[in-house]
């Protein structure tokens, strides 16, 4: 038996916190950007776009370069591209080196979950994966909060002139410009950090070995990668197709401020997600995983009907339960897919990670649908993903199962 490494454990861990950290603060800075760059909502809509686009761009060939240069040197490669993302647009702040700058941003993300997902597989136990991948996901829900909190800091200190050395370095308009500063900091601080770690040496066999190209064509060619592709591009795209609606569908159905009330909802939906995985950390230790998909995607589906149709008062608390009911889908999907095959998870993860994508899509599909039928229809589309993430607890057939705790008796 494989012993488990803690310690590379806990650099995911921390990797997953700073992953959340750069990404989850995008949506609070829009408002700013308009304002600051003088955009149309389709312009400003470009820029989680370039991020999640370079999920599709970078996640396959990360996938394909995993197993020639090693987890370590493809982490640091990751941040060094995410650090001259920040960089770009700390230094020469305007709309074109901000799509850049997300992209580049999102390249780097994509790289390190291609790694550390594996990583994190064999680091904490095969068995154990189910149960350290939704840990990861609260924690990379924790951070949603922390980036935020950091943001408003930072911009209110800037213009009270507290932080006057750091305003300096920022445009006297453009405050939030000190947030990608900081993003360049920690991007410096985690390359250092994982240069100097020492990572286990993985000797692998010839059927975890890629083959480059040809691995990937040979994966595609199964059903269950097709499958599971899939399923990561469902969840994502419910994730961000419900998230980055809610303040508009509370504000034309219900007429609440979405500066305020939608704002605080979206919050809500992001904070239960986070609570939503500590009982999912401890149901994983005493249900099978397929389970406890079905059970939370059905309550998320009661939910979310009860969002779309129900009243206004029942709409802000139905909406965040949603996020609740969400928190252990992706992980669960990751570790059943992950743990459905024999060989070439990095080539896996890559393909994996690209249905990310599905964050891009779905919500722009979701628009066009509400800008001719009507928003409360346009997010209807999103039962078709539900559905499809429910059934997965169905029909999936992993190899290796989520360790559960026995409390039998024992026998003499």
């Amino acid at each position: 038996m494989k012993t488990r490494n803690y310690y590379i454990v806990g650099l995911i861990m921390l990797t997953f916190f700073v992953i959340s950290f750069l990404t989850n603060v995008i949506g609070p800075l829009i408002p700013d950007i308009i304002k600051g760059f003088s955009l149309s909502l389709t312009l400003v809509a470009l820029l989680p776009f370039a991020f999640f686009i370079a999920y599709g761009v970078m996640s396959i060939p990360a996938g394909m370069l995993i197993e020639k240069y090693k987890a370590k040197k493809m982490m640091v490669a990751a941040f060094v591209v995410a650090f001259f993302g920040a960089l770009l647009l700390s230094l020469f702040p305007n709309y074109l080196t901000a799509v850049l700058s997300l992209f580049l941003i999102g390249c780097g993300m994509a790289m390190l979950q291609v790694v550390i997902n594996p990583l994190l597989r064999t680091s904490g136990g095969e068995e154990h994966y189910a149960f350290n991948s939704v840990l990861a996901q609260l924690i990379f829900g924790l951070a949603s909060f922390v980036s935020p909190l950091v943001y408003s800091y930072l911009v209110v200190n800037i213009q009270s002139g507290t932080l006057h050395k750091l305003s300096t370095l920022v445009p006297p308009t453009l405050p939030w410009i000190s947030l990608y500063w900081l993003f360049t900091l920690i991007c410096l601080m985690m390359i250092v950090i994982i240069a100097i770690s020492k990572f286990p040496k993985v000797a692998l066999t010839q059927e975890e070995k890629a083959g480059a190209l040809q691995t990937h064509i040979d994966l595609l060619k199964k059903p269950i990668v097709l499958l599971y592709f899939f399923a990561i591009f469902c969840y994502v795209g419910t994730e961000q197709g419900i998230a980055n609606w809610i303040s508009q569908f509370l504000s034309v159905y219900h007429h609440y401020d979405p500066q305020t009330t939608g704002a605080n909802a979206v919050a809500y939906f992001w904070g239960l997600m986070t609570a939503g995985g500590v009982l999912g950390l401890l149901l994983l230790k005493l249900i099978d995983s397929r389970k406890v998909l079905i059970g939370f995607t059905l309550l998320a589906i009661i939910s979310f009907t009860v969002a779309l149709f129900g009243s206004g008062a029942s709409a802000l608390i139905a909406f965040p339960m949603v996020g609740f009911f969400a928190s252990v889908m992706y992980p669960i999907i990751f570790s059943l897919s992950l743990n459905s095959v024999t060989e070439h998870h990095g080539s896996f993860s890559g393909i994996l990670v690209t249905g990310i994508i599905g964050g891009a899509v779905l919500p722009l599909i979701v628009g066009w649908l509400g800008d001719h039928w009507g928003l409360r229809t346009g997010m209807c589309f999103l039962y078709l993903t539900m559905g499809y993430i429910l059934s997965i607890g169905f029909w999936a057939r992993p190899i290796v199962t989520n360790k559960t705790l026995s409390f039998g008796v024992r026998e003499r």
